[in-house]
């Protein structure tokens, strides 16, 4: 069904469709017709089930924050047969994002290129959304960033007001400090500033709290990140956000636009920071960037992510890439003898 819908759904502006997915999804959560999904894509096999920051997953394939970014469909998507969704980001501020046109894909890459801007309803819409509708079985994780206008040396409570709004209702929560698209935000990710920022977080409340890199920090600033991680008692690190860069192979005539690069040309790079942060930590990782098959995914847990997360995929693979995937990881685990996911995890370190 998804090829023959892509060609038309591939004529509209990118964010038109993704909008018009979202409130497909949005129309079927709410008449229930959703569940209808779970048939079709949910794979239920005990193999593909694994634990990671106090959650288990049913499998180890997530939606990436981003997507979702009002947590308006996780139960719509969770019936697409991911084992988790991760909401937002959202800030504590309502926020219209950067001008358009501001999505664009990179059709021969399969890739996208994004300057969204953290573009959400804020903290206090989604957050009585997460407190008000049901939730699906599967942990939703939300995404919090720094609201545009607020200033570098306030960001600890602007991150603080949004994880008070949210954390009670999702089982973990993300500080987002590695997006490329909100003015100065990367400057977190130096040591003073994230360390004031996750403080204030672990001091807030129980929620499990990870923090998300970005792919373009110097292996130094990546290290020092996943120690203070470990010293502020973070429960897991996400690898990677979108990169800034350009491989010089792309194709297509948008790769020039500004803003984050996602998809196939970053799996590789994501799967290195991967094994880096897995290497320096017992904290669980989870991988992001390019997981398009089993054999992307799997790649990323051989080098030690615990689940991993996708979102460029969905868009040019379609619903039912959950399903491919952890139908491939079955196939994959049993080829090189692992009786779960949770025993291949770091199988290459």
């Amino acid at each position: 069904m998804y090829r023959l819908l892509k060609p038309l759904l591939f004529r509209l502006p990118p964010e038109t469709a993704h909008d018009g997915v979202r409130r497909l999804l949005r129309a079927a959560q709410q008449s229930g017709l959703h569940r209808a999904y779970a048939r079709n894509y949910l794979v239920e096999d005990d193999r593909l089930t694994t634990e990671a920051f106090g959650q288990s997953f049913s499998n180890p394939v997530g939606v990436a924050a981003g997507f979702d970014k009002n947590a308006a469909v996780p139960r719509a998507l969770a019936a697409l047969g991911f084992g988790h969704v991760e909401v937002g980001a959202v800030t504590a501020e309502s926020q219209p994002g950067n001008p358009k046109p501001r999505l664009f894909r990179l059709r021969e890459d399969e890739a996208l290129v994004n300057r969204m801007g953290f573009n959400n309803a804020g903290a206090d819409v989604v957050g009585s959304r997460l407190d008000d509708e049901p939730l699906p079985d599967a942990p939703v994780g939300v995404n919090v960033g720094k609201s545009k206008v607020t200033a570098l040396e306030d960001a600890p409570e602007d991150y603080r007001y949004t994880y008070d709004r949210v954390a009670d209702a999702a089982d973990y929560v993300v500080v987002n400090v590695s997006s490329p698209n909100t003015p100065g935000l990367r400057e977190l990710q130096g040591r003073e500033r994230l360390a004031a920022i996750l403080e204030e977080l672990r001091d807030a409340g129980e929620t499990p709290l990870l923090v998300k890199l970005s792919p373009d920090l110097h292996r130094d600033a990546v290290a020092d990140a996943v120690d203070l991680a470990e010293e502020v008692g973070l429960d897991g690190v996400i690898a990677t956000n979108t990169t800034t860069d350009r491989p010089d192979d792309l194709r297509s005539p948008d790769a020039p636009q500004k803003g984050g690069l996602s998809g196939a040309p970053i799996r590789d790079r994501a799967t290195e920071q991967v094994r880096f942060v897995a290497e320096r930590t017992d904290l669980p990782v989870v991988g992001v960037g390019g997981v398009a098959t089993a054999a992307d995914a799997y790649e990323k847990i051989r080098a030690g992510a615990s689940v991993v997360q996708l979102y460029t995929s969905l868009v040019y693979r379609g619903p039912a890439v959950a399903r491919d995937i952890n139908e491939g990881l079955l196939e994959l685990l049993e080829r090189d003898g692992f009786d779960s996911v949770a025993d291949a995890v770091g199988a290459d370190l």
